[in-house]
């Protein structure tokens, strides 16, 4: 369908329940007639939830797409193992040109906690111009700010004031990134710059293109902790509202469960803190076991080069 609208995002069984509000908001609130393709890459995704998620839009205006991440992502060793608490998962968005077709020129990726508020056609249709990449200036706004942005932008020969995106909602041009060869340069800038990666793939993507991106109107990745007047798309960053420890703008919480009621996961409770600090933890350890992992394996790989 060359008219169509396509979507992607990246999914855990975990997070699947957030993603299943998202699904629905778009769907109730897209009424422009364009037909939608959505990407789901799911890392270990289940065959129930896949078929939930599905149950979530009308079949007549979305589409369901189904992506592996093992598919993408053969060999972890490949990826930079920053220090966050991050899953592994967060790096896909930028192999997207790999299971998108060919023929799709432009694509818009979601993190999965978000719900959007207006019809997804407003942002498809904006027009990029030359730029490869849109999106929402981060909480931080400025590659300085000293709890966000980037940490080394001076030795970088980035400008203090360069603003500083978001990488939870982009607008992306797929032939140019490809021409432009962005995902081996981001890789390899986070690589390379490991212990400033705190927010690792927006760390790149900001790095790359610095001064480079087209800035969306603000309302377009609006944090549920802020009061921003008509919102086209509300963003939970920190503590989702599916965690009993959320505490930001109710009315949002209550939006991200007006939506979530209209699905298969109508009867979802929301559950204790310790499920979210154990998951980040999960992560933490993992990066550093596999981390380990590696360097044994370089190791044992030189002593026996060096015996042969």
């Amino acid at each position: 369908m060359p008219d169509a609208i396509t979507i992607f995002t990246v999914c855990d069984n975990h997070f699947s329940v957030l993603l299943a509000a998202l699904i629905k908001s778009i769907d109730m609130n897209h009424h422009s007639g364009e037909h939608i393709n959505f990407y789901i890459v799911g890392d270990k995704l289940s065959s129930v939830n896949k078929e939930n998620l599905v149950k979530c839009a009308d079949s007549g205006k979305v589409s369901f797409f189904w992506v592996d991440m093992k598919d993408i992502i053969r060999d972890k060793s490949k990826l930079p193992l920053d220090g966050s608490s991050f899953p592994l998962i967060v790096y896909i968005r930028l192999f997207f040109p790999l299971f998108i077709p060919a023929e799709i020129g432009k694509v818009i990726y979601l993190d999965v906690d978000m719900i959007v508020r207006k019809d997804i056609s407003m942002l498809w249709n904006t027009d990029m111009g030359d730029k490869i990449i849109a999106g929402v200036p981060d909480r931080s706004e400025v590659v300085s700010c000293s709890w966000g942005g980037i940490g080394n932008y001076r030795e970088l020969g980035i400008g203090p004031e360069t603003k500083y995106f978001n990488s939870g909602l982009l607008l992306l041009n797929r032939t140019k990134w490809i021409e432009s060869n962005i995902t081996e340069k981001i890789i390899d800038c986070i690589a390379r710059n490991t212990k400033f990666a705190n927010f690792p793939d927006q760390y790149g993507l900001n790095v790359v293109f610095a001064n480079h991106w087209l800035e969306l109107d603000s309302r377009w990745n609006s944090y549920s902790m802020l009061e921003k007047e008509d919102p086209f798309l509300i963003h939970f960053i920190g503590v989702k509202p599916i965690f009993t420890s959320y505490s930001y703008n109710l009315k949002y919480r209550d939006e991200f469960y007006y939506y979530l009621r209209l699905t298969p996961w109508r009867a979802f409770k929301p559950v204790g803190n310790y499920v979210r600090l154990f998951k980040k933890l999960q992560n933490k350890v993992y990066k550093k076991g596999y981390s380990l992992l590696m360097a044994l394996t370089r190791s044992g790989s030189k002593n026996s080069n060096h015996l042969g």
